[in-house]
């Protein structure tokens, strides 16, 4: 099983799983974390408990039912993973947040001093309907006493956008139109690091890895249409 980490010093328990060591076959080999995208469940309940002991987590994470909003939701009151939202957080240790992706921005908050943390999912809509700013008012920390860490998602190559999308999530920043088409390209992760920064938060570090142009590490949606999900989740130490 391979894992990417922040490159932080901080009391918190932080990765995001590629696809390698899990048991899932075909379009979600291996280490599919999504139960939804029509893999066996046991498949991925299997991969899921091998996140649990290779990771060293305390306990499950907390999955959401992601719906590329802006709700976001304290861990306590993720009852199972049909709860609706697109962020969770806790100030509780051992508590793990998490959300899956296959080419959306997983985002990743933890206070300076281990205090809280967040998870967050992000795609162009949720960017848009403000799920950054609404996590970060929902942490019981200031934004400038946060982290915050982008894990791999779609990069600016590969995600090509009609005219409307580009302008609702780039709006006056430069970006260059596609060579002999209307359509435009979008960096998620740098538009990500923009809205974190305008929000107040002053760390803000980016996996800089493109889902869609490593089928060997990354699965993606866009890429493959039916594929696997990975997970970035957090927990403050025990």
């Amino acid at each position: 099983m391979v894992f990417i980490h922040p490159d932080w010093a901080l009391p918190v328990r932080a990765g995001f799983t590629c696809r390698e060591g899990g048991v899932s076959q075909g379009p979600y080999a291996s280490l599919n974390l999504g139960i939804h995208v029509g893999d066996d469940p046991q498949a991925v309940m299997e991969n899921r408990a091998r996140l649990l002991a290779t990771a060293d987590l305390a306990m499950p994470p907390r999955w959401l039912s992601q719906v590329h909003g802006h709700q976001v939701v304290s861990a306590d009151q993720v009852i199972s993973d049909k709860t609706q939202a697109d962020a969770v957080w806790t100030d509780q240790p051992g508590v793990v947040c998490a959300v899956l992706v296959a080419d959306c921005v997983p985002i990743l908050l933890a206070a300076a001093n281990g205090g809280c943390v967040a998870a967050v999912h992000a795609g162009w809509r949720g960017l848009v309907a403000g799920v950054i700013e609404q996590t970060i008012a929902a942490l019981p920390v200031s934004a400038p006493q946060l982290q915050a860490w982008i894990g791999p998602c779609i990069g600016k190559a590969a995600y090509e956008v009609g005219p409307e999308v580009w302008q609702a999530v780039e709006g006056n920043s430069a970006s260059s139109p596609s060579v002999g088409s209307e359509k435009r390209h979008i960096d998620l992760s740098q538009a990500a690091a923009r809205r974190l920064q305008q929000a107040g938060v002053a760390q803000v570090q980016q996996a800089h890895a493109c889902t869609a142009s490593n089928p060997q590490q990354f699965f993606s949606y866009r890429r493959d249409g039916v594929t696997g999900r990975s997970a970035a989740y957090i927990a403050i130490d025990l």
